[in-house]
């Protein structure tokens, strides 16, 4: 699949990708690719903004409730998998499209530094229970020790710095250098996200309001009953919080305004990854408050078919 042209749209959280995808995906044949981290973990509907199981219907989706919230998930194996589902919505004549905002799942399919090691699944194991109790500012300063360069990023990225150099014994950048990897895709890219932060704070607000009144609370109840709390599925963007909420730590009102800034600050990474480290001639943007969005969208899904 080295040459194929694959359309991949992504951007922020609450930026409208998803709802754009799909009435896109409607247009023709389609299988939709989630490229979302938390979105992978079943059980894990409502926090994470799933599609519904109508939309599911209208549109098939693959990379939703393929691990179990215990599991820890690879970007690699991500790729590895969306590579496969990518050839079967081909074989089956159907258009497949990416649609999601986990930036290094997406740089795994499309943009690989490096050949992954294997890393021994029981040493793994025993070093996710040391590292998920610790909080971020911790994990930055170990990973300041081990992979400075790192240092900077989010949770799950540090995490990741973390369990290479100490599972491998030599530091990401490392192994970017001495055993690069070849794509297996051809991407072209639709960059979802409103121009203003402050129209996606209003959207984020929306959205995390919206999941409340959807019964998120009541999810992460029934899911603390049987789900670890160092499970990986925990990592999520505001279930912590809403734990905290269930546990009767937080009030209503105080669990939403930490959940919106946590979002927030998510959503800041983001739109800081995708503005720096997408290829710019294989970039469209649009703003999904322009009036002009849903034409600018549709061109350049219509554009894709001719390459």
């Amino acid at each position: 699949m080295a040459d194929a042209e694959l359309r991949i749209i992504c951007g922020p959280t609450a930026a409208g990708k998803s709802a754009l995808a799909l009435s896109l995906a409607e247009r023709e044949p389609t299988t939709v690719i989630s490229a979302d981290s938390r979105q992978i973990y079943r059980r894990f509907d409502i926090g994470t903004a799933k599609p519904t199981a109508a939309e599911r219907r209208r549109v098939p989706h693959r990379g939703i409730d393929i691990a179990d919230p215990t599991e820890r998930h690879s970007a690699a194996a991500w790729a590895e998998a969306a590579t496969r589902w990518v050839a079967e919505a081909t074989a089956a004549q159907r258009t497949p499209v990416v649609v999601g905002g986990t930036g290094f799942y997406l740089r795994a399919l499309a943009m690989p530094l490096f050949e992954e090691p294997p890393l021994d699944a029981d040493r793994r194991a025993a070093l996710a229970r040391v590292l998920d109790p610790m909080t971020t500012p911790e994990l930055r300063r170990w990973c300041e020790e081990l992979d400075p360069a790192r240092a900077h990023l989010g949770r799950t990225q540090l995490l990741r710095a973390i369990e290479i150099a100490v599972l491998t014994g030599r530091p990401i950048s490392a192994w970017h250098r001495e055993h690069p990897r070849r794509p297996t895709v051809r991407a072209r890219w639709l960059v979802v996200s409103p121009r203003s932060p402050a129209a996606l704070a209003h959207r984020i607000e929306e959205r995390a309001t919206s999941m409340v009144r959807a019964g998120w609370e009541e999810e992460v109840r029934e899911l603390m009953q049987t789900v670890p709390e160092d499970a990986p599925a925990w990592n999520a963007t505001g279930y912590r919080t809403v734990r905290e909420r269930v546990r009767g730590i937080l009030t209503r009102d105080a669990m939403l305004a930490r959940i919106i800034v946590e979002t927030r600050q998510y959503a800041k990474r983001q739109r800081t990854w995708f503005r720096h480290q997408l290829p710019s001639e294989r970039v469209t943007r649009i703003d999904p408050g322009d009036d002009r969005a849903s034409d600018m969208a549709i061109h350049w899904w219509r554009e894709g078919a001719t390459q």
